[in-house]
């Protein structure tokens, strides 16, 4: 039976304290809808088999690419493409919902301390 509740996306965010540390918080088919709180700057990698949607809902973000930088605000959405190397940045903190299918490592290839472990729920 489905669920009559709406995810509350605020509510959510408020049980993240941790940055660069993506939560799920709903499944579409095998796309999964995560929250995540960053700050400062990730690594660069790349997903060789996945797109990765970036959502802004909180602050302002810069996805760097090797061909030049996207900056984010609020209210604005960016996907970058299966196979393009690329590095998340937020000088204050930012909140973003992430939509990639599920089980794809947050640090793509580039593996190390940042990497967060995949299905956790919020």
């Amino acid at each position: 039976m489905p669920s009559l509740e709406p995810v509350h996306l605020h509510e959510k965010l408020a049980q993240i304290s941790a940055h660069w540390s993506p939560r799920v918080v709903a499944e579409l088919n095998d796309l999964q809808f995560k929250l995540a709180k960053l700050e400062g700057e990730f690594v660069w990698h790349v997903h060789e088999d996945t797109d990765e949607a970036f959502l802004v809902l909180h602050g302002e973000m810069e996805i760097g690419l090797e061909e030049g930088v996207v900056r984010l605000r609020a209210g604005d959405l960016y996907v970058v493409k299966q196979g393009v190397r690329h590095i998340t940045r937020a000088e204050r903190e930012c909140h973003v919902l992430v939509l990639e299918p599920r089980g794809v490592v947050n640090t793509g290839d580039a593996g190390g301390a940042l990497t967060a472990p995949n299905d956790v729920w919020v």
